[in-house]
């Protein structure tokens, strides 16, 4: 019989680390089930009542990719940005070959820019062409493109200027960069991930769990397993497609936020504008001040994103007209090129975005735990394997962290 697998959460974490599983094992040899509350949607459902989803954060990402270097001091904050690197390495040569093979996916690749006010070390460094290769900054089958950005303009080392890149930095930018890069629609490239599953053979299930070992309890058992562990036990799926009610062998934890019960997990508040307007060029703006501005474009005629605060520890689920108007103006500053063509020379507001990104204090939590049989409701121990708490960079990083889940479950099965 095949081994029984379930997968908590359908954000992107989950969707991606489900579909691998289902695409390493062909054979049939492990069976993997989403167990979810919140499931993908068209965007017009989520924004009929966006503070009932905010707490499912993949639909409301920005969703691009930047490359976040880091200073190599053998600190466990450097181990951990070296591991999120090589997890975008991993996940940009995804992307590369869903756009070749998808193109209905909602992923497209755009130039991106980056630009800092007061650029620390971390970023200073990459004037050193030997660590941009040593980073695969220039690995021929990424094709990135990647370059330091001269302040008045013109390529860096005197070579042609031929993007909007090459214009002058904004007021206020001393360090600039840009290289090739993708960006996503997350309401489309969730939508594809759970329909590539199913079709597939994985299944699903809806429901709002209160921790991870309910799903190991065979179903006559759960309810005495959820009492073990001193947790109500949630009303029976309301919606399945073929999937059990527990009985699961392994279950992985890609919840976001996790159960509640891990001390280093915080949400960050993050507020964007969707706007009508056209932009050709994920750009990324770092202050003196510690504030962000930025634009992700959405192909599909998603419009673009235009963000965006990162406010730790605040819960308000309503968006501040306030941030808005600063959020916008401040890309009109350091991006004029996205009012070209415009009506009026100005934003064509759609929707506020307020999500709350799922922050760990170290780094996200991706690891295999052992759980006593008396809290799994089985007769023997089970394993529960961890990933959740990747921040602002869940897209970015996903296929990474996904073949490392496929990793740890094959150690575990």
């Amino acid at each position: 019989m095949p081994a029984k697998v379930a997968v908590i959460g359908a954000g992107v974490i989950g969707l991606s680390a489900a579909l691998r599983l289902l695409e390493e094992h062909p054979d049939g040899s492990i069976e993997v089930t989403i167990v979810a509350r919140d499931f993908p949607a068209p965007a017009e459902t989520f924004f009929l009542d966006p503070a009932a989803h905010i707490n499912y954060t993949s639909p409301w990402a920005g969703a691009h990719n930047r490359w976040v270097p880091w200073v190599a001091d053998g600190s466990e904050a450097a181990a951990a940005a070296e591991r999120e690197h090589r997890f975008a390495l991993a996940t940009f040569r995804h992307m590369q070959s869903i756009v070749a093979r998808f193109p209905e996916a909602g992923v497209t690749f755009v130039p991106g820019i980056e630009y800092l006010e007061t650029p620390g070390p971390d970023y200073t460094q990459l004037a050193d062409e030997a660590l941009q290769k040593q980073l695969g900054l220039h690995d021929a089958d990424l094709d990135l493109g990647f370059r330091v950005l001269s302040k008045d303009g013109g390529a860096s080392g005197g070579g042609k200027a031929d993007s909007a890149a090459d214009a002058p930095f904004p007021a206020g930018v001393t360090w600039g960069c840009t290289y090739r890069t993708w960006c996503v629609n997350p309401m489309v490239y969730c939508s594809f991930l759970l329909r590539r599953f199913v079709a597939a053979g994985g299944k699903v299930a809806r429901r709002d769990l209160r921790a991870p070992h309910e799903l190991f309890a065979p179903p006559p058992a759960a309810a005495a397993a959820a009492a073990a562990a001193g947790t109500p036990l949630p009303p029976p799926p309301d919606k399945t497609l073929g999937a059990p009610a527990g009985g699961f062998d392994l279950v992985v934890n890609c919840s976001g936020n996790g159960f509640g019960d891990d001390p280093h997990m915080f949400i960050t508040r993050g507020q964007t504008c969707l706007v009508r307007n056209a932009c050709d060029a994920t750009v990324t703006r770092q202050n003196a001040d510690g504030s962000w501005t930025f634009s992700v474009p959405r192909n599909f005629d998603g419009g673009t994103i235009i963000g965006g605060t990162k406010e730790p520890d605040n819960w308000d689920v309503s968006p501040s007209l306030a941030n808005r108007e600063k959020l916008l103006a401040d890309f009109a500053a350091t991006y004029p090129k996205v009012l070209e063509g415009s009506k009026r020379g100005q934003f064509e507001v759609l929707a506020d975005v307020v999500g709350r990104r799922p922050t760990r204090r170290g780094g996200m939590r991706l690891e295999a735990e052992e759980v006593a049989a008396a809290s799994s409701g089985t007769a023997k121990k089970a394993v529960i394997v961890h990933a959740y708490g990747v921040g602002g960079r869940g897209y970015e990083i996903s296929w990474g962290v996904a073949g490392a889940v496929a990793e740890l479950v094959k150690k575990n099965l």
